[in-house]
């Protein structure tokens, strides 16, 4: 099954993952047209589209997820949504009300646009901070779909993504005006790496200013399972694929599915040394404290954040939920989207690693001006 002749829209168009998207769409596709949604919409990106859209019509839709008549202009007519579209916030640094606003919000207002447009299928970019960890830290390796795991979320961010995530596996089956059934399913992507991610940006630049040296937040034992950008907006295109397959629609609709790659076990501060070794960064043998001392500074940190927001917007840079999800083994197979909808890994290690390493090496230079 292809998307020839389809009209798609890509909610979060010009993100990390959604520019990846549109430009496999553009690629491998003859779409009758693509719809760009984003909050922010960057002309340049716009522009290095015209290199591989063909004769697809490329369309901008610039605005609020929240907006009502955008979003229902965007969905007239539109056979597939993906929804990418999202607040990221690991941190704390955005109110709740706004994650919500989006995040939950957002993507409730979406779904109902598309039951009222005719829309047949959709598909959801969850995450996998939507499974854990849990406070208690209780690990899970090479988990699935049918893993039974008991988890508390304490993030704002990640009780957002869950909520929008059983809001969209619930709309499966609706029924749309012109009588077919809405079609939704979640993808949940480890951590998604690669050219243009702004966490490893971030890992560089405090590696920078500590002497070259990368700060170790995670337990070498702390194995997760990254996985490549280019992998990840593959996943989507050949969930979206196979959503026009009457079989295979009945199989994945109301599911989510763990998209992992083969980029090898290891841990967040291993992976980002791994990456950027290569450019002369080395890293910590050890982190600064033992993980009780940095779990009781982080609830400290936690409280005098508690106490100051009346008066002032302090962030704490880390917090017991982010300390738990650093420290605790958390991989998950993508044997489940192989077998539903054919999903597998373009891109290996080696190359989204050479990928990956380029593109930091390429920016180095700015980051270290900028930080003199």
């Amino acid at each position: 099954m292809t998307l020839s002749g389809d009209v798609c829209v890509v909610t979060g168009a010009c993100g990390f993952l959604g520019e990846k998207l549109v430009r496999l769409l553009l690629e491998e596709e003859k779409l009758a047209e693509i719809r760009l949604l984003d909050r922010n919409i960057q002309s340049e990106l716009i522009q290095s589209f015209d290199d591989c859209k063909g004769e697809t019509k490329v369309n901008v839709f610039e605005g609020d997820i929240r907006d009502r008549e955008l979003l229902r202009r965007a969905c007239k007519g539109a056979a597939l949504v993906i929804h990418t579209a999202s607040l990221i916030d690991v941190n704390g640094a955005t109110e709740y009300s706004e994650l919500y606003g989006v995040n939950v919000e957002g993507t409730q207002l979406l779904l109902e646009i598309c039951i009222q447009e005719n829309v047949a299928s959709f598909i959801y970019t969850s995450s996998i901070e939507v499974a854990g960890p849990n406070p208690r830290g209780d690990p899970i390796i090479n988990g699935d779909e049918d893993t039974h795991y008991s988890s508390c979320l304490k993030f704002s961010y990640s009780k957002t993504k869950q909520e929008a995530e059983q809001i969209c596996l619930q709309a499966n089956g609706e029924l749309l005006r012109n009588g077919g059934q809405l079609a939704t399913c979640a993808l949940r992507p480890m951590y998604i790496y690669g050219p243009g991610c702004r966490f490893t940006l971030g890992h560089m630049r405090d590696g920078i200013r500590n002497g070259n040296v990368l700060l170790r937040m995670s337990r070498r034992e702390a194995k997760v399972n990254p996985v490549y950008v280019g992998n990840a907006a593959l996943a989507h295109l050949q969930a979206g694929r196979a959503l026009k397959d009457s079989q295979k629609r009945a199989v994945m609709g109301g599911n989510f599915y763990y998209i992992s790659d083969d980029t090898p076990p290891v841990s967040y501060s291993d992976f980002n040394y791994a990456v950027l070794s290569p450019l002369g960064f080395g890293i910590q043998e050890r982190p600064i404290l033992p993980f009780p001392l940095l779990y009781l500074l982080s609830f400290l940190m936690e409280l005098l954040h508690f106490v100051l927001r009346p008066f002032l917007k302090f962030t704490p840079p880390l917090n017991r939920q982010l300390l738990t999800m650093l420290n605790t083994p958390f991989s998950f197979s993508y044997q489940k989207a192989h077998r539903d909808f054919g999903y597998s890994p373009r891109y290996d290690w080696e190359e989204a690693r050479k990928c990956t390493s380029d593109w930091l090496a390429s920016v180095l230079p700015a980051k270290r001006q900028q930080l003199t």
